[in-house]
């Protein structure tokens, strides 16, 4: 019966390993700057993730790691002494091998859109880059440590900046945002 338990626990961080892995990396790609510490931040997450328990975490896995990846980058960032500016990464990194046409197409859009968003505040920075990647309000509170009313400041304060920048405009297709 034992063992019952601890396959059911190994396909569970399997399963969320697999959902998890490519958005965690990139999270922690942008706050720390560099492919190994970004992979060593969210190692660390799974690591800590083997200890605790589906039934303990619900529906909070995606909070709760990337508040630990969060955590551990900002400490190997303190470690090390760096700062973080968004242009650096590479487009489409990482994951699945995108389509070459595609890339090709993105490239000058993500650098221009890049540029902007890297002279956004840290802050609204990363309350942005959370709330794109599809967390709540809550959720991004929970894992940037903020209040849930300034998270939604903080992103409304981004967006605004965003949409008040003069090359915007340009970028937009249907010109709404």
């Amino acid at each position: 019966m034992e063992a019952d338990g601890r396959q059911d626990a190994r396909q569970w961080v399997l399963s969320v390993l697999r959902q998890y892995e490519g958005p965690l990396v990139r999270y922690a790609l942008r706050l720390a700057g560099d492919e190994a510490t970004a992979r060593d931040a969210v190692q660390h997450a799974f690591l800590r993730l083997c200890d605790q328990s589906p039934e303990g975490l619900r529906d909070r896995v995606g909070p709760w790691l990337f508040a630990v990846c969060r955590n551990k980058a900002v400490d190997l960032v303190r470690q090390r002494r760096r700062t973080v500016r968004l242009e650096s990464i590479p487009p489409g990194f990482p994951g699945p091998d995108p389509d070459p046409a595609d890339v090709a197409e993105q490239e000058e859009l993500s650098r221009r859109l890049g540029e902007m968003v890297a002279d956004l505040p840290p802050a609204r920075r990363e309350a942005l880059d959370l709330w794109s990647a599809g967390f709540t309000y809550r959720q991004i509170a929970q894992i940037a440590g903020y209040s849930e009313v300034n998270v939604r400041v903080l992103v409304h304060r981004a967006l605004k900046q965003l949409r008040a920048h003069p090359g915007v405009k340009g970028l937009m297709v249907s010109g709404e945002w």
